[in-house]
């Protein structure tokens, strides 16, 4: 496998995004073809590691596709490149609650062999860094730190204590960033403002944090470090699916509004035999032509509901195409772009649901059974999914359910809607750990390819 190294942190908000992003950037510029990764199941990152690298921005989560996966997607996501830069999620060793730190950053650094980088936030730190990080190091000897990044250093009085403190349990300095408020990206309630949305100012923060890392980063460091690991044979993951031969085209969501998807989402789409066409659902008035199948992704639909709803023509003619029994794949924010209503402004009225905004989170993984036939899963289909979101729906009416899991308190869940060809659901779910999933939606398209609805029933 390729040079690599994981960017981790004592916890979130130490930085690990601004320093990976910037380690990405910095070590394009200098020449390096970059592969960028994120832990866990991350959408906004990795908008804005793709910014960095001009590569597509990846995830690797052994929870949604199995740790057995993880290698094989690495390796697949760092074709043709001489580094890969990780970036971690949350504290070093958190992972899955209640698991042994299962999706965890640590476990994803020992399933691909990579070094740690690891970044801390030195506000507030003195000669204490000393023990926060001989208790990190000591933790798991099997992952490896292999130094450190200190950010949101004070002064040069204060990097010289810091340094000192690293120097006691010998772990090398590869950087010292100062305090600086252009060192950031813009947050909102679920997180980064995605790259997508922020565009131009995305890609001037990108550039910034580059120069940041380029001017009080040793690269050179960085890139031997990340060169100090050993050999590995891993066969890279492809996706093994029945191709159909027709062809249909499936259109998926894209654009400001829908950015939460996978890549391998739309490498699996077209290993199944599908035609893959973009669709900005802020401007297209019309889906596109000879549209079989319609993929509505996450992303931030309450951002742009008001544009989203002034869409008229694109939602009836989505509105049309789930109706005739077509195959509708939507997930969170395409689930809400399908409601009757987001937050007061008409939808695509699909969904007999009204969505809105709640000042409560709900986050976490979910092992889902799926509860009736659809387009993507026959009953009884298990998969472990995501969870991720402020919105709420109102359902007057009881629908089948998509999914149904086990709360926290044990009690059945019933989630989402099966709706003739539709499948909708909060639910987040990773293509490579289900491929068949998808070609089964691909398959399903064969009847529509000429525009035909039949009233297909998905056994």
């Amino acid at each position: 496998m390729v040079n690599r190294l994981v960017v981790a942190a004592p916890a979130s908000g130490s930085g690990k995004t601004t320093v990976a992003t910037g380690l990405m950037a910095a070590l394009r510029r200098a020449g390096s073809r970059v592969a960028p990764f994120k832990v866990g199941p991350d959408y906004i990152d990795p908008g804005y590691h793709s910014l960095a690298t001009n590569r597509p921005g990846r995830n690797l989560d052994p929870v949604m596709v199995g740790e057995h996966r993880v290698p094989g997607l690495f390796a697949h996501g760092s074709k043709g490149c001489d580094i890969a830069v990780v970036e971690g999620v949350m504290g070093l060793f958190d992972g899955r609650i209640d698991t042994a730190g299962i999706g965890s950053t640590a476990h994803v650094a020992k399933l691909i062999n990579a070094p740690v980088l690891f970044v801390v936030d030195a506000r507030g730190q003195s000669r204490s860094l000393a023990a926060l990080l001989h208790g990190f190091r000591g933790y798991d000897p099997t992952v490896r730190l292999g130094g450190v990044i200190l950010n949101q250093v004070g002064s040069e009085r204060h990097e010289q204590v810091l340094r000192s403190a690293c120097d006691e349990v010998g772990l090398d300095v590869l950087g010292v960033l100062p305090r600086d408020p252009q060192f950031s990206l813009p947050s909102r309630h679920l997180g980064l403002v995605t790259a997508a949305e922020h565009g131009p100012e995305a890609v001037a923060a990108v550039d910034a944090i580059a120069d940041a890392v380029a001017k009080h980063v040793d690269l050179d460091a960085v890139r031997r470090l990340a060169q100090s690991v050993p050999a590995m044979a891993v066969a890279a993951w492809e996706p093994q699916v029945e191709r159909v031969k027709d062809e249909p085209v499936v259109a998926v969501a894209g654009g400001a509004a829908f950015t939460f998807g996978y890549a391998e989402h739309v490498e699996v789409l077209r290993a199944a035999g599908a035609a893959v066409a973009v669709l900005d659902p802020l401007h297209d008035e019309d889906l596109p032509e000879g549209t079989a199948g319609l993929v509505l992704p996450g992303g931030f639909p309450e951002q742009h509901a008001e544009a989203l709803s002034g869409n008229v023509k694109l939602r009836e003619a989505v509105a049309r195409f789930a109706r005739s029994g077509a195959p509708v794949h939507a997930e969170c924010g395409g689930l809400l772009y399908l409601a009757r209503s987001l937050d007061g402004h008409p939808m695509c009225g699909v969904l007999d649901a009204e969505g809105f905004m709640t000042p409560k989170l709900t986050l976490g993984y979910r092992d889902a059974v799926a509860s009736t036939s659809s387009p993507l899963h026959p009953p009884g289909s298990r998969v472990t999914g995501h969870e991720f979101h402020r919105t709420q729906l109102s359902t007057p009416h009881s629908t089948p359910p998509a999914w149904q899991w086990r709360g926290v308190d044990s009690r059945p869940v019933a989630e989402g809607f099966v709706v003739g060809g539709v499948h909708a659901s909060y639910l987040h779910t990773h293509p490579a750990g289900d491929p068949e999933a998808v070609a089964r939606f691909v398959r399903a398209c064969h009847p529509f390819v000429a525009g035909v609805a039949d009233g297909t029933v998905f056994a």
